[in-house]
């Protein structure tokens, strides 16, 4: 990933960001950073780059033109997928799922107001987000975009030595995160409370989700609310399990929301990639549930629950191609065994050459980047005659939480790798306390093989794909 900022004080940036796990992600280059000084680009001899508000009001604004030529100059050494962040009190309130969201980016453009602000004409031509840390005005635009590429950068892939930690912590899934404590397990004539001395995960788990709700009721009551609703429509899923664990778990997990339910009618929810998911009661009801979405579903990829409803959707969104598929998912809760000497590593970037000429025909060149880098995807390794270590097979958790793409290449097939792969994917699944599920398209008969050989349970009953 890479920020670049504009700004009238480079240094402020570059003091405040060279230290610590973010000056350790630069330095390993998981991370770029640039700082670009507006007054670089300003026409008046003496660097100004402010001059009086037309209509008189008190304070300066910047100009136009200085901004839009820095601006300019960063956004020729970024790719096409760039957003162009101007930090204001007037956007969008960050928070931890906007910070997920820009992590999946590949250039981000900070861009640092003074004074009363920046001219609007160049704002509505280069910017694409407007956003605020918060209800309150600041000298400048500089803290906020450090605040901001801190949350960003440690959901990079890589930048946090503990992967998991990014996951389990506040404002995961609309909690607070629970207590936690170290050594000595007296202090002060406080205890380290004893269920964390038992060693029983789920003892642990348990009592740490019930600390999490009773802080967050206590301190963020609106988030709670949030939690509690949540809740309530998987509760509603749950009702038919089988056909809704896709819909439980990206609730669950945190990876998408309910845009509006009705037990009634049933759920609509969109991921956080993107994607719709709809259980509906009836035709009719769907329809519902579509008219009273608070976001434009048009262009989204869809996965529904009953094929009734594809006409309304192929009518109302002009979709065309369609894939029915059975869900599988794991419930044992018991790990599977993964053989000690199978040699299964985290994929980069530097893969996807190599993956998309076996795998090309469900998936574009830019989408397996994406994948790559958001770190989801795991590879077996083979050791040749050399000792080289060859990948020799692959596979993904979507974004949806989804197993999936998993592919084994011809010259390492009938050596118990793919079932390697899947298991030890179960396995970090089970280990953040999720149910394993993924979905298999009809008529792939060697892999509904695999999952009734691993133990996971297969539905008699079929979803649509739709695109």
């Amino acid at each position: 990933m890479r920020f670049c900022v504009l700004t009238l004080f480079p240094q402020m940036i570059e003091a405040g960001l060279h230290d610590s796990i973010f000056a350790r992600a630069l330095k390993r280059g998981l991370i770029e950073l640039e700082t670009i000084d507006i007054r670089d680009y300003t026409k008046d001899p003496h660097r100004r780059v402010d001059d009086y508000t037309y209509g008189g009001g008190a304070g300066m604004l910047m100009q136009a033109q200085p901004v839009y030529d820095a601006w300019k100059a960063a956004a020729e050494r970024c790719t096409e997928n760039t957003r162009t962040i101007y930090v204001t009190p007037q956007g969008r309130v960050f928070d931890q799922k906007l910070a997920a969201e820009l992590s999946r980016e590949e250039n981000l453009i900070f861009l640092c107001g003074h004074y009363e602000g920046i001219d609007e004409r160049v704002l509505d031509e280069i910017v694409t987000d407007r956003i605020s840390i918060g209800d309150y005005v600041l000298t400048g635009g500089e803290l906020p975009a450090m605040v901001m590429m801190d949350a960003v950068s440690r959901l990079v892939p890589g930048v946090l030595h503990n992967e998991e930690s990014a996951e389990t912590e506040s404002f995961d899934n609309d909690l607070l995160e629970y207590p936690q404590y170290t050594r000595p397990e007296r202090w002060h004539e406080k205890e380290v409370p004893p269920v964390l001395l038992t060693g029983d995960h789920r003892k642990i788990s348990a009592w740490r989700l019930e600390q999490a709700k009773e802080r967050t009721k206590e301190i963020r009551p609106d988030l709670y609310a949030r939690y509690e609703y949540r809740q309530t429509v998987i509760k509603w899923l749950s009702r038919k399990k089988r056909q809704h664990i896709h819909m439980m778990e990206l609730l669950k997990r945190g990876r998408g929301e309910a845009l509006c339910f009705d037990p009634r009618d049933g759920a609509l929810l969109l991921e956080n990639g993107g994607a719709v998911m709809l259980t509906c009661t009836s035709a009719e009801a769907g329809e519902r549930l579509l008219d009273q979405s608070p976001v434009d579903l048009s262009g989204r990829l869809f996965c529904v629950c009953q094929q009734e409803i594809l006409p309304v959707l192929y009518e109302r969104y002009g979709l065309t191609e369609t894939r029915g598929c059975y869900q599988a998912y794991y419930t044992r809760g018991v790990p599977l065994p993964v053989p000690k000497d199978m040699d299964i590593r985290r994929l980069d970037i530097s893969f996807a050459e190599e993956i998309f000429a076996e795998y090309h025909e469900l998936v574009t060149f830019e989408e397996l980047q994406d994948c790559l880098a958001s770190g989801t995807m795991y590879g077996a390794f083979v050791r040749s005659e050399t000792g080289e270590a060859r990948l020799a097979g692959f596979i993904d958790t979507h974004s949806e939480g989804a197993l999936g793409m998993l592919q084994v290449r011809p010259p390492y097939r009938g050596r118990g790798i793919a079932v390697a792969l899947e298991s030890f994917m179960i396995n970090q699944a089970l280990g953040r306390d999720e149910i394993p599920f993924g979905h298999i398209f009809e008529g792939n008969e060697a892999s509904l093989q695999l999952q009734r050989k691993l133990g996971l349970n297969v539905t008699d009953v079929i979803l649509w794909w739709v695109s």
